[in-house]
């Protein structure tokens, strides 16, 4: 039985573009639904052409004039990047007829190579969106949810979800054929994505020869998921120049493996060349690298603290993703430290967020929200995410919520 559409909340984003621009992008990563997207929306409107094929892909690479009077707009170009030729004559088409919206929807799954052809020839013409995996709400079929802090009379009500519905979401990730297919076994799944990402993506975006090095790598910074990335010393351990490194770092979130988020300081300029945490957007991917599958592995290890502050994070850059924005979230670490895990500009202000895996939240727990606060005055109120389900005020500034309710 064909599994059943899960309704996403980037639908609305995705619905208003198209109206608005001649050329829509719609990026994410290998699995994340991007196709299955676009057919439930545009099945009647637009005609669907995937450029993986390789027959297909050679007509477009060969002949790219006669392949787009062969597939007429309104139409839908699976995975652009193997054909990225094919842009100039899209833009050569859509300044024909400049007026006319919707013309061509195109879905890539490596940033890099888009956003290189994309602001060489579709600037002004195209809007960019990215889709990640399901969020936990859109997993739940409730796509409509709204951060706390985005909502004028934020419903701090307990939603309705189980400890179970929570852990099995962070086992198992957020890949909607995971979700759709409860059955389906997520260590094989997560094996079979990660050999085809290996192998189609990396080769695709960099020649990178040992490809049993690159995933040692992999496994590497899983580890480190959440902590200081210091790149001399997984260098040093791996035996690779640290230039190697930085290349495959910036692979992986080229192909939005991973997130890298950078420290929050006054000073923008500071916020690019001080040191960064690394987190992997998929907690599913993350489990599989790091051997984390059951809840007791996940609560008897430091790695399941690590675990439980990326699906925070992710779900929060998912929520603005989903909006068409891009989020403006960091940490905030001090040299005495002082640290606050989450930190979003939002509403003009800042947003402190801190990550407990406790059940039980305690006033102790924000306390580097209240250093925060001390530095920073004009911020917003600020939360405590934790794995319970209890809503209870912590001090003046900060709430104390469950996950359920982010």
């Amino acid at each position: 039985m064909k599994p059943r559409y899960i309704k996403r909340a980037i639908e609305p984003t995705v619905k208003k573009a198209v109206k608005e621009f001649p050329v829509v992008v719609l990026t994410g990563p290998r699995q994340s639904g991007k196709t299955t997207l676009l057919k439930k929306l545009f099945d009647k409107t637009h005609k669907y052409v995937s450029l993986e094929t390789p027959d297909i892909r050679e007509a477009a690479v060969s002949d790219p004039r006669g392949f787009l009077a062969l597939n007429q707009p309104p139409v839908i170009f699976d995975e652009i990047q193997y054909a990225p030729q094919l842009l100039a004559y899209i833009k050569e088409a859509v300044d024909a007829k400049r007026h006319l919206k919707g013309q061509y929807i195109l879905t890539g799954s490596q940033n890099l190579l888009l956003s290189q052809h994309i602001s060489e020839t579709l600037a002004g013409r195209t809007a960019i969106i990215c889709l990640l995996p399901l969020s936990f709400k859109e997993a739940l079929r409730q796509p409509d949810a709204v951060l706390p802090w985005e909502h004028s009379k934020p419903d701090l009500a307990q939603k309705k979800f189980s400890h179970k519905d929570m852990w099995r979401f962070i086992l198992r990730g957020g890949y909607p054929e995971l979700t759709a297919e409860p059955g389906r076994d997520p260590v094989l799944w997560q094996s079979g994505y990660l050999h085809t990402y290996l192998e189609r993506d990396l080769r695709l975006i960099k020649q990178i020869g040992d490809l049993t090095q690159f995933q040692i790598f992999m496994r590497a910074l899983a580890a480190r998921n959440g902590q200081l990335f210091n790149m001399t010393e997984i260098s040093r351990e791996l035996g690779v120049a640290v230039n190697t490194v930085k290349s495959w770092l910036s692979v992986l979130e080229a192909s939005y493996q991973v997130i890298i988020l950078r420290p929050y300081y006054k000073n923008i300029g500071k916020r690019l060349i001080k040191t960064p945490k690394i987190y992997f957007t998929d907690s599913g991917t993350l489990c599989y690298l790091t051997g984390i599958k059951t809840i007791e592995q996940a609560l008897g290890s430091t790695a399941g603290s690590f675990l439980f502050e990326t699906v925070i994070l992710t779900e929060i850059i998912k929520y603005y993703k989903n909006k068409g924005l891009d989020s403006q979230v960091y940490f905030w670490r001090t040299s005495y430290g002082a640290e606050v895990d989450i930190i979003v500009e939002s509403l003009g202000g800042c947003i402190p967020i801190e990550v407990k895996l406790s059940s039980t939240p305690k006033l102790k727990m924000a306390d580097g929200i209240n250093t925060f606060f001390k530095n920073f005055p004009k911020s917003h109120k600020g939360y405590l995410i934790h794995a319970g389900s209890i809503v209870l005020p912590l001090g003046k500034n900060t709430v104390a919520m469950p996950f359920g309710m982010l």
